[in-house]
């Protein structure tokens, strides 16, 4: 960078701005005939993937299925101070794991690649050069400590922190002379005070006048790597994007990075703005909320269908607003133009009930029962291991016996290895004396019902076994049904509570 200013200096060229103009993009749904839907979730890997993140990356994957076109992952890692081990990959595995994989990442690969900002630093060089050339950035050699008392100094008078363009002015003699003493400066944009209006397709209208409230701004480090300003910029004119989905944080900001589209002579994307989504009491989701990361979710046995329902339940852009709906579902529903400007808030508090209707549906499938069997016999294993006494239990038939019964009351695949179904798997120990409790007819009782299942040529289904029980119990002189019921239930289950998962054989 500094050879390249060096080279300014000597053509004599001005460091003054061009205010070159662009021509303006029609505002519309953008999907323009003959250009191809192309959006990006662009994360920076300083974090696992959390349910901000997630909500954003659906609301791409949703769009751009929607209109057959690409969905691409993008890592914005240029700040590498602040990288976090595993991030990256944690992102690209959660989406994956969501049902919402990319058609190009850095793991996938693809014809705009690298997917990953570090690796393509030259790029973001080349645009600066073009920058700097025409005068619409300057090098700037204010050092960090000055940068700091401006800071406190605004914030001492009660002001918004802004760089007071120390560097915009300075003559070519007087870069030189810096540059013989500080190769490396940073290099900023020049703001010009006509930003251009745009319309997002979610917000309308939009003009944000930010030189008159922001200093100019750092677009390339003195380290060599971008700002996110520039970077995202540079990224999504070579990436083809043709639409940018993002939160509704970066509006403001979109005002600079039409003035470095235009600046740069590309033409810009259609920008969409979404919504924040926020906690049930409106207060922000926060990576501090250890439960708000997509792993948390899935360790706990969410399942990712349940996750997507809840987000898209809660925002807006989908035809009515029903539980239950599956991906294929939501992009046919979905509508671009039918986003409010309304925050989404999220109740977790319903999460178990909007996992329990997924849950169901896919008990209620044959091939995804199966696949349900083997998980729950991991799961039995890894809770009882040593302690089954009979290793039946994990008969795949006996198995999807009790997803059958149980669909419809289960919340979790992980409910039915808690306590209170440990008896499906486990003996429980119960004592004489709980049942003598019960009943002075334990023993008459326990002959009784011996006999009943040893009946030959009967098949016992859950209505004939209640009925046979019932009758049983109208043998027994002074003992009640609801005595005989639960002196069974204590004996089998080890349970006070009713449960209906008595009529299962082993």
């Amino acid at each position: 960078m500094a050879a390249l200013l060096e080279r300014l200096l000597q053509r004599g060229r001005p460091l003054a701005a061009s205010g070159r103009p662009v021509g303006r993009r029609e505002a519309s749904l953008g999907t323009d005939p003959g250009v191809a839907v192309r959006v990006r979730f662009a994360p920076s890997p300083t974090g696992f993937l959390h349910l901000g993140g997630l909500r954003t990356a659906l609301y791409n994957y949703i769009f751009a299925k929607k209109y057959q076109g690409s969905f691409i992952l993008r890592l914005e890692d240029t700040d590498q101070t602040r990288l976090v081990p595993g991030a990256a990959e944690n992102i690209e595995d959660m989406l994956e794991w969501a049902g919402i994989p990319p058609d190009e990442s850095p793991r996938r690969g693809g014809p705009a690649g690298p997917y990953q900002q570090s690796q393509r630093l030259e790029l973001y060089a080349q645009a600066t050069e073009a920058l700097l050339k025409t005068g619409a950035a300057y090098p700037c050699f204010c050092s960090p400590q000055r940068l700091e008392l401006l800071k406190k100094e605004a914030l001492r008078n009660h002001q918004t922190p802004r760089y007071d363009n120390r560097c915009r002015n300075l003559n070519q003699e007087q870069v030189a002379q810096k540059l013989a003493k500080a190769p490396k400066p940073s290099i900023r944009f020049r703001l010009e005070e006509a930003a251009p209006a745009f319309q997002d397709l979610v917000y309308g209208w939009n003009r944000h006048d930010v030189a008159s409230v922001e200093g100019d701004p750092v677009i390339m480090k003195s380290d060599g790597f971008p700002t996110y300003h520039l970077a995202c910029v540079v990224d999504d004119h070579h990436m083809g994007i043709s639409h940018v989905l993002r939160g509704s944080e970066w509006l403001v900001s979109t005002a600079k990075h039409l003035l470095l589209y235009q600046a740069l002579e590309w033409q810009p994307p259609h920008f969409a703005h979404l919504p924040l989504l926020l906690n049930r009491d409106g207060s922000k989701l926060s990576k501090r909320q250890g439960d708000i990361f997509l792993e948390h979710f899935a360790a706990d046995g969410f399942l990712p269908d349940s996750l997507v329902d809840i987000i898209t339940n809660c925002g807006s852009g989908f035809a009515g607003n029903q539980m239950g709906r599956t991906l294929p579902e939501l992009i046919t529903q979905f509508d671009l133009t039918q986003i409010t400007c309304h925050s989404a808030l999220l109740d977790l508090e319903k999460l178990p009930e909007f996992n329990r209707l997924h849950l169901q549906r896919l008990v209620s499938s044959e091939s995804q029962r199966r696949l349900l069997v083997g998980k729950l016999q991991a799961l039995v294993e890894e809770a009882f291991g040593s302690q089954l006494q009979n290793r039946d239990v994990l008969n795949p038939v006996y198995m999807e016996r009790i997803l059958l019964l149980r669909q419809g009351h289960i919340c979790r695949l992980q409910d039915l290895v808690s306590p209170v179904y440990s008896y499906l798997w486990t003996r429980p120990a119960v004592g004489r004396a709980q049942l003598d409790a019960i009943s002075e007819k334990v023993d008459v009782i326990a002959k009784r019902v011996l006999g009943l299942l040893e009946r030959s040529g009967m098949t016992l289904t859950q209505d004939a076994l209640s009925g046979e029980l019932k009758k049983l119990s109208e043998g027994l002189e002074g003992t009640k049904h609801s005595n005989v019921m639960k002196l069974l239930r204590v004996a089998l289950s080890g349970q006070q509570a009713s449960s209906s998962m008595l009529g299962i054989q082993r």
